[in-house]
């Protein structure tokens, strides 16, 4: 089974699109699949546009954005594992 997925960001200190985050789409071994960077309304697409069903985590480079936010940043990164199981759109807000 394959699924799409994308993600949208918001910066919640700003309640805006948080632009140019840096994120690594990585399957269950840790390898690397693909690399995105939000757009300027903080989405982004990742991976082949077909992911097959397993488990895969999305890291978020936050400490580079707010650093160049020249924002304190109280998480550097963020790290969200998911699992996929079927040929739906999938999305994981941050």
């Amino acid at each position: 089974m394959t699924a799409h997925l994308t993600t949208h960001i918001l910066d919640t200190t700003t309640g805006t699109p948080a632009p140019g985050v840096a994120v690594t789409l990585r399957d269950a071994s840790g390898a690397g699949i693909a690399d995105a960077v939000t757009d300027a309304d903080g989405r982004a697409g990742l991976g082949p546009e077909l992911l097959p069903a397993g488990t895969y985590t999305l890291i978020f480079d936050t400490g580079t954005y707010f650093a160049d936010q020249g924002t304190d940043c109280f998480y550097p990164s963020v790290t969200v594992t998911f699992t996929i199981s079927g040929t739906r759109h999938y999305h994981v807000p941050l």
